[in-house]
């Protein structure tokens, strides 16, 4: 059996619009992360950015190209770099 994904949406749409003001934020925070989580925390990055000297911009965006072409570093190897498992 198929899901019906326009009475899932629905339902949502009516639990959403049931909510407080103050649970609407987070549930809110907590879709953009879902949805999108590395385009959300380059946006929170840019924002933090003002006051950067031009090395340091320059610098964060060399690091964001290499994410782009796919050259990060894997969580569990930069756990074991400091030590924190093996």
């Amino acid at each position: 059996m198929e899901p019906d994904l326009d009475q899932d949406r629905r339902q949502a749409h009516a639990l959403l619009d049931a909510l407080p003001a103050e649970k609407l934020k987070a549930v809110h925070g907590l879709l953009e992360v879902m949805v999108e989580p590395l385009a959300r925390s380059l946006a929170l990055a840019e924002v933090e950015e003002e006051g950067l000297t031009p090395d340091t911009a320059a610098a964060v965006d060399r690091a964001r190209a290499s994410i782009a072409r796919g050259e990060g570093i894997p969580h569990d190897e930069i756990l074991r770099e400091f030590g924190l498992k093996q």
